[in-house]
């Protein structure tokens, strides 16, 4: 029969995983309660990043229908559970992992979706949302210049040949 608490910390982590847009699965091995306390830091607000057990974790992802941990869920893990932008956590955990290359990166979830830990790499070297969203915004603004400058160009185009005809004119008479 299990335990009370054990039920809960199943409960927990199944909503975790559901409220999580993304999730990345790490062994942390070798890596001290200090280190692991900055690496949450360095995630993020919308990241928590939970040193879990394996069976519950198992239990928990099966519940909640996330299957992109089957089979990995061996040796000291830690999930990241991301609620906000993904490429911000997974820049975090590159970054952090160049410092202290016992953080191993073995998987991840991205809405729903199994990634494996290259793509959590690929994702990491994505500039942020708001920058991208910044560049798009960018490429239609300039987008409208353009069409408003040709639409302006044949009006002053006009104009500078009736301003030239006026001065020929001008020139003409007082000759």
């Amino acid at each position: 029969m299990p335990k009370p608490r054990n039920i809960a910390a199943v409960k927990e982590i199944t909503a975790l995983f559901q409220k999580s847009n993304a999730a990345v699965l790490t062994e942390y091995r070798g890596l001290s309660v200090a280190q692991i306390t900055n690496l949450r830091a360095a995630l993020g607000p919308d990241t928590t990043y939970a040193v879990l057990k394996n069976t519950l974790t198992t239990i928990a992802a099966k519940e909640a229908g996330v299957t992109a941990f089957e089979g990995q869920l061996s040796g000291p893990s830690a999930i990241a559970f991301i609620t906000g932008d993904p490429v911000e956590a997974a820049k975090g955990l590159r970054d952090f992992a160049r410092t202290n290359p016992q953080l191993v990166v073995k998987s991840g979830m991205l809405d729903g979706r199994a990634i494996s830990a290259a793509d959590v790499t690929a994702l990491a070297d994505l500039e942020s949302r708001e920058v991208l969203l910044a560049k798009v915004a960018g490429v239609l603004k300039a987008s409208q210049a353009k069409a408003a400058a040709l639409f302006q160009a044949p009006l002053s185009k006009t104009v500078r040949t009736v301003e030239a005809l006026r001065e020929k004119q001008a020139g003409s008479e007082a000759a």
